[in-house]
């Protein structure tokens, strides 16, 4: 299991990597150096932890990932609703749209993918 505990700064290193991957790890120190404004230990202590908590790999020097961005950031979302909402959409859904409507093409993108679960289901 991956720890999906990251900080902002984490989490920004995270999608560097994830836009750029597979990726030598000497191109990513170049790109977090232009983006992040970091030197080369800070990159790879980052990187180190990342690959402690299982986001990553690094192997011969090209850095890759073991969950993709689509998956940890669905995992993500999960923990969110666990633990704010007691796990329920339902509850996650009214406290998201009674503070930021949405529009009729959210409304209607929504609604396609419940009538697609319900057919699956």
């Amino acid at each position: 299991m991956i720890d999906i505990e990251l900080g902002a700064v984490q989490e920004r290193f995270a999608d560097i990597v994830w836009d750029n991957e597979p990726i030598a790890s000497g191109d990513l120190v170049k790109i977090c150096e232009k983006q992040l404004n970091w030197k080369k230990p800070t990159t790879y202590t980052v990187l180190r932890k990342l690959c402690e908590k299982g986001l990553f790999r690094n192997e011969n020097g090209v850095v890759t990932s073991l969950i993709s961005k689509k998956d940890f950031y669905s995992a993500k979302s999960e923990q969110i609703i666990e633990d704010s909402y007691e796990g329920s959409l339902p509850a996650f859904v009214a406290a998201f749209i009674s503070r930021k409507q949405i529009s009729a093409e959210e409304a209607d993108e929504i609604q396609k993918m419940i009538d697609s679960f319900r057919k699956e289901g």
